[in-house]
């Protein structure tokens, strides 16, 4: 047996011995069979550069997977994932969707986190009118009708953010992020906010993708003496630059790190006394005190170890999961199609850890911002959050344009 048919069998609980490929309709409707299992696609890396994230959402996705197998299954039916490992590279993210979506007919496919991975899963998910759920915070501009948005897009973390930092810190911004579109397009919608409030830039300065001295840009922040650094450096650059930081001994109470990207896994890596004092803002912390935060926790905790941490990309890998799973509950077992999976899910709400969410006619997810500053024992203290859920604003930035239900709309 392969290792992608064992990983997916042993993924669903209490389903040892009926994991034999489902009977699948050939006519282009690809309606499933009825009483057959039900396929959807894992596709986040659990190699390559990427995988000390997106092995998390992995686990989180599956672990949905296997609470909805072990509570019945949906419509009698269980879900049999099947996963494939991209390693950290664009091109096999493509290839292995395809593969999904073609050869073993998965009516969604869950995955990644970079946005150059959906970019570049978009085309083949559109081609094939799949249905591609996607986790993570992005930066917006983009307006598909076959991508489930589950991630906060720049207006869900900053409009509550940028105003809130002037005020308590002041309106001189240093901005530093990686090279590519999230961190500009974040830093774009920012710029429009300093605008609004009274606020500057300082300095905008990029680093490639898994950059790790910051001498120059720590000199270069010493010099400027800005009242806020506000970061969109990912994964192991964030956190080579936050231990860089603590070790200048720059001092977090007069020049924070306001970050939209670093969560509890990068504070694990930085380490609680380097972290100390900054900021992020997200959706989704893992302190956060509601009862099904309480239930997802312990679940994660359980299953993959007790010194694991949730995060605000994890939880949506979660809860996208119990999306789909909504939504399929809306619909004749006959007529299970990547489309009417997309068309049961918008309008649905759910109590999510983080709160209840719902699922925008553009496909993206209302959220609860919440702005957060980490302690010495790697949790946050949220310190601000949002009293309504927000409404996702994917094309915030562009003025005249509009992520709707029939898609973009240009004034």
């Amino acid at each position: 047996m392969k290792r992608r048919d064992f990983l997916g069998g042993v993924g669903a609980v209490g389903t040892a011995g009926i994991l034999s490929t489902p009977a699948l309709l050939t006519s282009a409707s690809r309606a499933l069979a009825q009483g057959n299992d039900i396929p959807v696609g894992l596709l986040f890396s659990l190699t390559g550069a990427v995988a000390v994230v997106e092995s998390t959402l992995h686990d989180a996705a599956l672990m949905a997977i296997e609470e909805i197998n072990a509570a019945g299954g949906i419509h009698g039916r269980q879900l049999r994932p099947i996963i494939e490992d991209p390693a950290s590279d664009p091109a096999t993210y493509a290839d292995r969707a395809r593969r999904l979506m073609i050869r073993d007919k998965c009516v969604s496919v869950f995955g990644s986190y970079t946005s150059a991975s959906r970019q570049a899963v978009l085309p083949v998910t559109e081609q094939r009118k799949n249905l591609y759920w996607y986790p993570t915070l992005y930066e917006g501009r983009e307006c598909s009708r076959n991508v489930m948005y589950g991630g906060a897009v720049p207006n869900q973390q900053q409009d509550e953010l940028i105003p809130w930092a002037i005020e308590n810190f002041g309106p001189r911004f240093y901005m530093i992020g990686n090279n590519y579109v999230y961190p500009k397009e974040e830093n774009n919608y920012c710029k429009t906010l300093l605008s609004e409030y009274g606020g500057e830039v300082v300095h905008e300065e990029y680093v490639p993708l898994g950059h790790s001295d910051f001498s120059s840009v720590i000199n270069r922040i010493r010099s400027e003496q800005p009242d806020v650094i506000f970061a969109t450096v990912v994964g192991d650059s964030d956190v080579a630059f936050a231990r860089q930081y603590h070790a200048a001994e720059l001092d977090p109470a007069k020049m924070p790190v306001v970050s939209l990207t670093r969560s509890e896994v990068e504070v694990k890596a930085i380490g609680g006394e380097a972290a100390a004092g900054h900021f992020s803002s997200a959706p989704y912390f893992m302190g956060h005190d509601t009862p099904e935060n309480e239930k997802f926790v312990e679940a994660y905790k359980s299953r993959y170890g007790a010194d694991q941490v949730t995060h605000f990309v994890s939880e949506a890998a979660y809860f996208q999961v119990y999306q789909f799973k909504a939504a399929l509950e809306k619909l004749d077992p006959a007529n299970i199609t990547p489309e009417t999976i997309r068309d049961a899910a918008v309008g649905l709400t759910l109590n999510a850890p983080q709160g209840e969410i719902l699922i925008d006619e553009n496909l993206h997810t209302h959220l609860w911002p919440k702005i957060g500053q980490w302690q010495t024992n790697g949790q946050a203290e949220v310190l601000v959050e949002s009293t309504e859920r927000i409404a996702p604003k994917p094309y915030a930035a562009y003025d005249g344009q509009t992520c709707t239900g029939e898609g973009l709309v240009k004034a």
